[in-house]
C-alpha cells in the first residue's frame, strides 16, 4: 500500500524567500554546497552529542560522516549525512516555516533594497541555510529518519509555494538532501554541480575545517569512497598554517553568515587547565540582536568533541553578538548548561576571553579607526550594556566606547579625547540624555555650555539613560547631566567678580520666585533662578538623583508604579519676559491673568525639553487668548 502523499504550503514569509532565492540575486551560488555541509555536520555533531547523554539511543554512530554523491546524467547532486535526522513534524517546522525572529522585517528590506549588492549584504544578515539549494536546483527531495526511530519522511518541492510530505519505510539514519539542479549556465555563475572536480574544489575552498570527514564516491560502482577535507580543526591549527580565508570560511560555518567578519580573535591557556578559542566579531549586527528570544554564545568542544552551540556561561550578555568555538581540554564531555553555570573553569575562560574582546577592539581604536567605527555603530548600544553589571570591566568598556558629542556633528568621540580637550579646572564630563541630537542640541539646557565652549556628550540611545546613573565617572572626572541639579560653569575669579550682583538679584527675584513656587506647586518642586540659560525665558531641570522623563516614560511604560516625580522650574533673570512677569506681580499682586502667565511660562519650558503637557487644550486656550489681547 502507498504511503499517503500530504500537499503542504510554506509559511509566508518562507515562500518569499524562496522566490528570491530562485531568482538568483545572490551572485555567488557555489555557496548552497557550503550551507547543506555545513546543516550536515551539525547533525553529526547533534547525533554525537545525543548518544553520549542517551546511552539507550538505538543509532549507529560507528562511522559519521559526510557523503557527496553526483550524477550527471540525471544532473543530481545529493548530500547525505548519517547523523541525528529529522521527524515528521521536525521536516514541517524547520523547512516549512523560517522560525526565526525579524523575518518580516528582513523582507520588508529585502524589498527595498535598490540594487543587488543591498540584497546580497541583507540576505548575509539573514542566513539562509537550507533555502540557497534552490539557487541551483528546481527541484530538492529531502529523505530524512531521526535516530532511534523506525519510520523515515519524503519532503519534496520546486520552491514554489507548496511541498509534499509523504511517510517511507527504508530511509536509513540521518538525512540526504537531492538537488535536481538547473542547467549549467556560466553567465549566471551557475556551473556543473554533478563535476566531481567542481565539488571537490568547492568543498577545499568552503569546508575543509570540517572536523567530520567528507566523503565523495569516485567513477563507478565500485569505486572507493574518498575524503575531500582535511578534517583540521582550525583552532587547533598554528595561525601561520591558516589564511585568513580559511578562517573566514569558518566563521560563515560556525555564525551563518555569509559576509566575512570584522575580526578574528585567537586565544589558547596552558598550565593548570587548558583551552583554546577561536573567536570572530562580526562586521553587521544580526536582526536579532535587540529580541528577547534570541540564542547567543559561542560553540563549547570538549577534547574536539562537539558540547552545545550557544554557550550562553562562555560570553555576557553585552557580547551576545560573538561567534566562535571554545575547546576545553578538561571539562566532562556529559557537562550540562546548569552545571557550567556554577563551574569554575568555565568562569576563568569567560573572564579571560571577556578581557581579550574588550582588549582587541581598543587595540582596533588606535591601529584600525575605520575598522573600530564599524564595530561601533553595530555593536556599541549592546556593549553599553556591560556597563551595568560588568564592575569588573567597566573602566575598559568605557575606553572603548565612543559618543556624539557637541565637539564634531560627524565624529563621535572617546572619553579619553573629551577629557584631553576639557578646560582647565572643568571637573565634570558634561552630558545630556534625550531621544535624538537635534532634541538635545535645540535644549535650552544647552545655551550656557555653548556660549562658555563646553563640551557635551549627546547620548540618545535608551541604554545610555540607565548607564549614566550607575557609573560615576571615568579617569577620575564624574558625570554630570546639565538637566540635573544646580549647573556652575564659572571660574573661582568669575564668581567673585559676580558675587555682589548675583546676591542683588537673588533679593529682587525673592517675591516673584516665592509666589510662581506656590502658584505651580501642583507640578514643581521649586522655582529658582538659572545660570544655564542666555536665550531662552525657563527651562526645567531634575534634582540631583531623579529620573530623568525619558527613564521615567520607559519604566511606566513597563507597568512600574512609580509615584509623580516633580521638577525644578528656572527662570532666565536676563530675559525680557521674566524680568516684565516681575514687575507685573510687582505692581499687581492680586491679578489672577499673572497665574496664567506663570502656568503658560512652564508649559514653554516642558515643552522646549520635549515633555508632555498634562492638559494641552487648557494651554492652547490660554495661549490664543493671550495672543488675541496682542492684535
Amino acid at each position: 500500500m502507498t504511503a499517503p502523499i500530504e500537499t503542504l504550503e510554506f509559511q509566508s514569509e518562507a515562500r518569499q524567500l524562496l522566490q528570491l532565492m530562485i531568482h538568483s540575486i545572490y551572485s555567488n551560488k557555489d555557496t548552497f554546497l557550503r550551507e547543506l555541509v555545513s546543516n550536515a555536520s551539525d547533525a553529526l555533531d547533534k547525533l554525537r552529542l545525543e548518544s553520549y547523554r542517551d546511552k539507550d539511543l538505538e543509532a549507529d554512530t560507528a562511522d559519521l560522516h559526510i557523503e557527496l554523491e553526483t550524477d550527471p546524467e540525471a544532473r543530481t547532486l545529493t548530500v547525505r549525512d548519517n547523523g541525528i535526522g529529522m521527524t515528521r513534524d521536525e521536516v514541517v517546522a524547520l523547512i516549512g516555516t523560517i522560525a526565526k525572529s525579524g523575518t518580516a522585517d528582513f523582507l520588508t528590506k529585502l524589498k527595498e533594497a535598490k540594487d543587488a549588492a543591498a540584497s546580497q549584504d541583507l540576505i548575509g544578515q539573514f542566513g539562509v541555510g537550507f533555502y540557497a539549494s534552490f539557487m541551483v536546483a528546481d527541484k530538492v527531495t529531502l529523505v530524512t529518519r531521526r535516530a532511534g526511530t523506525t519510520e523515515g519522511v519524503r519532503w519534496e518541492s520546486t520552491g514554489e509555494g507548496t511541498y509534499t510530505i509523504q511517510p517511507v519505510e527504508d530511509a536509513a539514519q540521518g538525512t540526504a538532501v537531492t538537488l535536481h539542479l538547473k542547467p549549467e549556465d556560466t553567465e549566471d555563475h551557475l556551473y556543473d554541480y554533478t563535476s566531481a572536480a567542481k565539488i571537490r574544489e568547492i568543498v577545499k575552498k568552503y569546508s575543509d575545517f570540517i572536523t567530520w570527514p567528507i566523503r565523495m564516491r569516485g567513477d563507478g560502482e565500485d569505486a572507493e569512497a574518498e575524503t575531500v577535507n582535511s578534517m583540521k580543526a582550525l583552532w587547533a591549527r598554528s595561525s601561520s598554517e591558516v589564511t585568513e580565508d580559511e578562517y573566514h570560511e569558518f566563521y560563515k560555518h560556525v555564525s551563518h553568515d555569509w559576509q566575512d567578519p570584522l575580526e578574528t580573535i585567537r586565544l589558547q591557556a596552558e598550565g593548570t587547565f587548558e583551552y583554546q578559542a577561536l573567536l570572530f566579531l562580526p562586521s553587521h549586527a544580526p536582526m536579532d540582536l535587540f529580541l528577547r528570544e534570541r540564542k547567543r554564545g559561542v560553540q563549547l568542544y570538549v577534547k574536539r568533541v562537539f558540547i552545545m552551540d550557544d554557550c550562553e556561561s562562555l560570553v555576557p550578555e553585552y557580547l551576545r553578538f560573538v561567534k566562535g568555538v571554545v575547546d576545553a581540554q578538561d571539562l566532562s564531555l556529559n557537562v550540562s548548561r546548569e552545571i557550567l553555570q556554577q563551574d569554575r573553569q568555565i568562569q576563568l575562560i569567560r573572564r579571560r576571553l571577556v578581557k581579550k574582546v574588550l582588549s582587541t577592539v581598543k587595540t582596533m581604536m588606535t591601529a584600525d579607526a575605520e575598522k573600530y567605527a564599524t564595530f561601533w555603530r553595530e555593536f556599541g548600544r549592546a556593549v553599553k550594556e556591560g556597563l551595568l553589571d560588568d564592575f569588573e570591566n567597566r573602566e575598559a568598556i568605557l575606553e572603548i566606547s565612543s559618543f556624539a558629542s557637541t565637539h564634531d556633528a560627524e565624529k563621535p568621540t572617546s572619553l579619553r579625547e573629551y577629557v584631553e580637550r576639557m578646560k582647565d579646572g572643568q571637573q565634570h564630563i558634561y552630558y545630556m540624555t534625550g531621544e535624538s541630537r537635534s532634541a538635545i542640541e535645540n535644549s535650552p539646557h544647552m545655551e550656557a555650555f555653548r556660549a562658555k565652549g563646553f563640551e557635551v556628550l549627546v547620548l540618545t540611545d535608551p541604554i545610555d539613560e540607565m548607564w549614566v546613573d550607575a557609573v560615576p565617572g571615568f579617569d577620575g572626572k564624574q558625570f554630570q547631566s546639565i538637566a540635573k541639579g544646580q549647573v556652575d560653569l564659572e571660574s573661582e575669579e568669575d564668581k567673585k567678580a559676580t558675587e555682589v550682583a548675583r546676591e542683588q538679584q537673588n533679593k529682587d527675584f525673592e517675591g516673584l520666585l516665592t509666589w510662581m513656587g506656590t502658584a505651580l506647586g501642583d507640578t514643581v518642586k521649586e522655582v529658582r533662578l538659572s545660570s544655564r540659560l542666555t536665550t531662552s525665558p525657563a527651562c526645567i531641570v531634575g534634582d540631583t538623583h531623579d529620573l530623568t522623563p525619558t527613564l521615567e516614560k520607559m519604566y511606566r511604560a513597563m507597568g512600574q508604579e512609580l509615584p509623580p516625580i516633580k521638577r525644578i522650574l528656572e527662570l532666565n533673570p536676563e530675559h525680557a519676559l521674566v524680568t516684565g512677569l516681575r514687575e507685573a506681580h510687582t505692581a499687581r499682586p492680586d491679578d489672577e491673568g499673572l497665574a496664567e502667565t506663570a502656568e503658560l511660562l512652564y508649559g514653554m519650558a516642558l515643552l522646549a525639553e520635549g515633555g508632555e503637557l498634562a492638559d494641552p487644550s487648557r494651554f492652547i486656550k490660554l495661549l490664543a487668548g493671550r495672543l488675541e489681547k496682542t492684535l
